[in-house]
């Protein structure tokens, strides 16, 4: 393992660097974000999810639970007002549908799940589902 960086690496921080004064980024709308970030936490009998969707309505998140896997989407919207004597010189808002879905380790009950929305945190509680019962053996005769 070398401790040196590589060659390509150094090559693309470079043009990283020289490219963000020569290129003008879109008027219009920055890339979205990669994924929803969010953190997982289980405490007794439920887990806690907590998902940060800063500059969405709560009307446009969806949140699926079907067994073990959770999955979450959201619609972020951009409204444009402008009068006709002004000009957009630069907007970095972005817009459009970003997901995740995250399976647990234990299935969940689906009509026990609580949800609730602050400040731009999903807050979702996700108690666990009652244990299956063992397997039982069937004797063949």
């Amino acid at each position: 393992m070398s401790l040196l960086p590589s060659r390509t690496s150094l090559f693309d921080d470079l043009f990283h660097d020289m490219a963000s004064g020569f290129y003008i980024r879109p008027l219009h709308g920055d890339p979205l974000p990669s994924q929803i970030k969010l953190d997982l936490r289980e405490s007794g009998d439920d887990y806690l999810l907590l998902a940060e969707l800063p500059g969405v309505a709560k009307e446009d998140i969806h949140v699926d639970v079907h067994g073990k896997l959770v999955t979450l989407k959201a619609e972020i919207r951009q409204f444009d007002s402008q009068s006709k004597d002004e000009r957009a010189l630069r907007s970095e808002r972005y817009y459009g549908s970003v997901s995740r879905s995250v399976e647990l380790p234990v299935e969940v009950s689906p009509e026990q799940v609580s949800a609730r929305f602050d400040n731009g945190i999903l807050t979702l509680r996700l108690p666990k589902q009652a244990a299956s019962p063992a397997p039982h053996r069937i004797p063949i005769e």
